[in-house]
């Protein structure tokens, strides 16, 4: 963190978003040294809960998938996939739309990357992914249609082409900007330096644009109270939905969130850090050592993208078949509690997996927004 000390000293208090940035993605920051989620580490995320949402998201893609018409290949890319999780737990799940699937992992974090060589997964090239198979005049392989499921780990969403894209709780992490209501203006909380050479919150007065923007959303916020400026995130979807093949193509973000007024009204407890599965709310003394996050504002961030579905989490679980998948569970564990071999005690697992899933005062209250392609 040293160099924001420096940008600091230099040209004063800097934004949160630049603050955040370093402590998160920076060279010394959580994610480049290994911080992220898993049982293990710093923070569970419904992947991490166990197989059974990875097994509910491959329903979701075979629905997708059929509605595109099976399109070969079935291009889908997941943002913010961290080591590789989910997209295990997809494959073994054996959708439909497997051998045509072609799911891309993209985490800026190389040692995120790194781990999604340790899951075992059909990893080839991203230059691989699209053509036939068999070697060109050139000498180039190449994979033919129907060979799938492919894997291949990316630093950066491809431009175009992709049929799903999908983020869970990767909006929350994506560096934001912080504005503090006064009577009659804006504030911004920007961070400076205080005698000790410790971080520290620092107040300067919003600029007229992004004040401007507030006051149409937030109406009713009482003076000191404080809300997320979240332009990476709008930014994220205006460039996902870029990124969108023709057709009923989809951007599909998993995350907590409220509207900007809701926010407003949680004393700053919108925002929190996690390490070693450690709840806090100060960003500012670990800064670079542990996670930051934020519910999501999702009315102010899709204000300039329509929203074309949005539901909670357990609805959107329950809409593409988890209390199918639970039954039969329920079905193998009457059958086999008896014996308790794996078969049993997987199936009395993913019993426990949707009670955490489904959690209204939980995961089960995350919200699901989806974007739909404009068509081309």
């Amino acid at each position: 963190m040293e160099q924001v000390r420096a940008r600091i000293r230099r040209e004063g208090p800097v934004p949160f978003s630049i603050f955040m940035d370093e402590a998160l993605y920076g060279a010394d920051g959580f994610y480049a040294c290994g911080g992220g989620a898993g049982r293990h580490r710093d923070f569970i995320t419904s992947p991490e809960v166990g197989p059974l949402f990875g097994a509910v998201l491959a329903r979701a893609l075979d629905t997708w998938w059929n509605e595109l018409g099976c399109p070969s290949p079935f291009m889908v890319a997941e943002c913010g996939a961290g080591p590789g999780t989910l997209c295990r737990d997809i494959l073994r799940a054996e959708p439909h739309c497997g051998r045509e699937l072609r799911y891309i992992l993209v985490d800026v974090a190389e040692p995120m990357r790194a781990l999604h060589r340790t899951h075992r997964l059909p990893l080839v090239e991203a230059t691989e992914l699209r053509g036939e198979a068999g070697f060109t005049a050139e000498g180039d392989y190449r994979v033919f249609a129907g060979q799938g499921p492919l894997v291949a780990s990316v630093a950066s969403l491809p431009g175009e082409g992709m049929h799903v894209v999908l983020a869970n709780e990767l909006l929350d992490n994506l560096p934001f900007d912080i504005a503090q209501r006064a009577d009659d203006h804006w504030s911004e909380v920007r961070v400076g330096l205080d005698a000790s050479n410790a971080f520290g919150p620092v107040l300067i007065e919003l600029d007229p644009l992004r004040s401007e923007a507030l006051d149409a959303f937030a109406s009713g916020i009482t003076a000191g109270a404080t809300v997320p400026l979240q332009r990476a995130a709008s930014s994220w979807i205006a460039s996902a939905r870029a990124a969108l093949a023709a057709g009923r193509s989809r951007v599909v973000v998993i995350d907590y969130g409220a509207s900007l007024v809701e926010l407003g009204t949680r004393a700053g407890a919108w925002m929190r850090t996690y390490r070693a599965h450690e709840r806090g709310i100060d960003p500012f003394s670990n800064a670079g050592l542990c996670d930051i996050t934020a519910d999501v504002a999702i009315d102010f961030v899709s204000r300039s993208q329509t929203v074309n579905f949005i539901s909670t989490q357990a609805e959107f679980l329950v809409e593409h078949g988890i209390s199918d998948l639970v039954a039969e569970a329920r079905l193998v564990w009457s059958e086999r509690a008896g014996i308790g071999d794996l078969a049993a005690l997987a199936a009395r697992s993913r019993v426990g997996e949707a009670d955490a899933l489904l959690d209204p005062n939980g995961l089960g209250a995350f919200i699901v927004t989806q974007w739909i392609s404009r068509t081309k």
